[in-house]
């Protein structure tokens, strides 16, 4: 009985088992040298229920029908399949092997992969079909690579893996097209790609997909003396070909802005050479070729490489003409602005669009703004807006409302012009939404506060018009134009105290026109300041130093305390605000940076954090105080020339910080009244309401301090 029971037992474990499967399949019989292979298979499907939330259920997709689908497919499916294979009379043992391994593979490639962009869950119907597909070719000794031709290159890439075992003929003709497939999917990796394989056969029509898609990527690979670069420089297709001349030439980047007049024949680089080494007569050519572009773009033709064209304008205008006239903002105007005079009405405007990160308001104001109207022969906005087809026309409204020209601009055309002009102001937001272009929205919400400041009638029209236009959105079901016009809206109704709208419910972020006392205060009811002083060998850092503490000296509303290397300034009146200032030490090994170290060490040590930090001192000193802004930081102050050019800086350490900055000159002559100002405030437990604020500013300065005052941006004027 027992030899019997042996003998079975050795049978079973040489010859064949019987399996019933979990899916729909019935019982069916294994040999015992496959049983292996069928257990990874259930292996790798028990790794599809584990990958959900509950073991017991197939959660991989969030959506319950796809769940179903993957499910009917890697586990159904599968189960049928292996049956199939198993009892398959017509299939040799080592054949059953194989095509059981490339099930393994097939369920363990997406299990590896599904997460992955290129791999979404719901390939799987398809990767089944594929296989099966794949099977029948590869039993006739036929290549797959029509199937993963036909497929998608996730399908395609976890296919190729299934059929080594051994290897389908058309697993390596099929490597070649799933990088086809990727890079078609991933243009961007075209150049990296070739630049370690240049030799790949379809490396040619490659090439013309990245040259037209980034021509600017392509040009700094076509200058090499590597294998890549001479492929490209080697090809036949005029536009690579041109590419490829620029970037072997030195003046390729002087050429480049005018690349698609070059490919057009409109213009030849014997004619940028021409010019290219003269300052007006380069930015006048290039304002000519961006005017034409403006129009191609009115008529839905978008030319290659327009940002190039403005980059490059952008930079030669500050280079040539807006760094020299805010150079001489000392000098009389004739001196100061003769650099303007050649230029026609259409290059000064382009000017001002293209240069207001830098542009001083006495620049514009005074330079800039008057000559654009005085070139041309019939000075109406209407004709000078034509003349540029509409180009940048929000950037200039916005200035003109920033720089209090918007009055002028407005009346220097009929009526119905000017109503025109801002309703297309308003209208068409939603276009101008993508990531790569949101300017135009930003600077309609910029112009919004100065706008409300000086004409409310004008005010009230932008508003409606926004609640016009997301209405209109609203019924063509424009869901980008329904965001960006209910942005608009609620900043516009910020701007009015009276609304007391509440920006942080409705977006989710603090007041944009004032910033309350109490997020001010830290946990004893305090608010606390911090500031940066350096010592410069013109005194200059000591001479701020010394007036800044004549605000408190001999004031009985403030105490000092102070020690070699900063003060305290704490308040005897009103609310508790605490002022931390380092001295402007000079000397070897940076003393003023070493006071500033043991002021932080101590502030650290105390457990006080300052939400106001202020930044004294010449612009080569900032970033050395950016360093130590805190993410705490509410308010913060860049009384330094040019600090505006900061804000981006600031924002990445502290998000909600409110800034103060200026465009021109920092100056102590204007630092001080903002801080009085705001101190004033502080001591009374008042929030700090920016509009009325500046309007009262406004009114202490006169002659050049006036200027340097108007240069200074405040915070609610960085509404966009």
């Amino acid at each position: 009985m027992y030899a019997f029971l042996f003998t079975a037992v050795i049978l079973c474990l040489f010859s064949e088992i019987c399996i019933a499967q979990t899916g729909t399949s019935s019982p069916y019989t294994i040999a015992r040298s496959r049983v292996l292979f069928h257990d990874k298979i259930d292996a790798q499907q028990k790794r599809l229920f584990k990958m959900g939330a509950r073991a017991d259920t197939f959660r991989i997709a969030g959506d319950e029908t796809v769940n179903l689908q993957l499910e009917y497919s890697l586990v159904k499916g599968v189960d049928e399949l292996q049956k199939s294979i198993e009892t398959d009379t017509t299939l040799a043992d080592n054949e059953k092997v194989k095509y059981l391994r490339g099930l393994e593979y097939l369920i363990s490639g997406f299990n590896d992969h599904y997460r992955k962009k290129d791999y979404p869950p719901t390939l799987a119907p398809a990767l089944m079909e594929a296989y099966m597909e794949a099977m029948q070719l590869d039993r006739k000794k036929e290549s797959i690579e029509p199937v993963i031709e036909k497929y998608s290159y996730g399908v395609g890439m976890i296919l190729v893996e299934c059929f080594k075992f051994p290897e389908n003929k058309g697993v390596q003709p099929s490597r070649l097209l799933l990088v086809n497939k990727y890079l078609g999917l991933h243009p961007d990796q075209i150049l990296p790609r070739l630049r370690t394989n240049p030799d790949l056969p379809m490396a040619d029509s490659l090439l013309k997909v990245a040259a037209h898609r980034d021509p600017r990527t392509f040009y700094n690979y076509a200058a090499p003396n590597d294998r890549l670069g001479t492929r490209i420089r080697a090809h036949q297709d005029p536009f690579i070909a041109t590419l490829a001349k620029m970037a072997r030439s030195k003046s390729g980047m002087l050429y480049f802005p005018f690349i698609d007049m070059v490919l057009s024949n409109k213009i030849s680089f014997e004619d940028i050479d021409k010019v290219k080494d003269d300052g007006l007569s380069y930015y006048r050519l290039m304002v000519k070729t961006r005017i034409n572009y403006a129009g191609r773009l009115l008529a839905r033709d978008t030319p290659l490489e327009m940002r190039a064209l403005t980059a490059m304008m952008a930079k030669k205008a500050k280079d040539v003409f807006i760094s020299q006239i805010n150079g001489l903002h000392t000098a009389t105007d004739a001196v100061r602005f003769k650099c303007l005079e050649p230029l026609t009405a259409q290059e000064l405007y382009y000017l001002a669009v293209l240069g207001e990160d830098e542009i001083y308001t006495s620049s514009y104001t005074r330079g800039v703004f008057p000559r654009m109207y005085q070139k041309m022969a019939a000075p109406r906005t209407d004709s000078l807006l034509m003349s540029v087809n509409g180009d940048y026309f929000r950037k200039f409204i916005k200035m003109a409302a920033a720089y209090n020209t918007l009055d002028f601009v407005l009346k220097s055309m009929t009526q119905e012009s000017s109503a025109s002009l801002m309703k297309a102001f308003m209208i068409g937001l939603e276009k101008t939404t993508t990531e790569d272009n949101v300017e135009d929205a930003v600077d309609v919400a910029d112009s919004y506060s100065s706008i409300f400041e000086k004409n409310k009638e004008l005010a009230a029209f932008m508003l409606n018009e926004a609640v016009w236009n997301y209405e209109r959105c609203e019924k063509m079901g424009d869901k980008n134009g329904k965001v960006i016009y209910q942005l608009e809206r609620t900043l516009f109704e910020s701007a009015d105290t009276s609304r007391k709208t509440n920006l942080s419910a409705v977006l989710g972020i603090p007041p944009i026109y004032s910033v309350d006392y109490n997020t001010l205060k830290d946990d004893t009811g305090r608010v606390v300041q911090q500031l940066f002083f350096y010592g410069d060998d013109d005194k200059d850092g000591q001479n701020s130093f010394a007036n800044f503490m004549a605000m408190f000296r001999g004031r009985a509303e403030w105490s000092i305390a102070e020690n070699p290397d900063w003060v305290s300034i704490k308040s005897t009146k009103g609310k508790p605000v605490w002022i931390f200032a380092n001295k402007p030490l000079l000397g070897d090994d940076d003393p003023d940076a070493a006071a500033q170290a043991k002021l932080a060490q101590y502030l650290e040590s105390k457990g006080i954090s300052p939400t106001i930090f202020i930044h004294r001192g010449h612009s080569y000193h900032v970033k050395y105080s950016l360093a130590q802004i805190q993410p705490t930081a509410r308010i913060v102050i860049l009384g330094s020339c040019g600090g505006y050019n900061n804000m981006n800086e600031v924002l990445t350490i502290s998000p909600d910080a409110h800034i103060i900055s200026s465009k021109q000159v920092g100056t102590k002559t204007v630092n001080e009244p903002i801080l009085q100002a705001i101190n004033n405030d502080l001591r009374n437990g008042k929030n700090i309401d920016w509009i009325p604020m500046w309007r009262e500013l406004s009114k202490e300065f006169k002659g050049d301090s006036k200027e340097l005052f108007d240069d200074y941006v405040p915070p609610y004027k960085n509404l966009g």
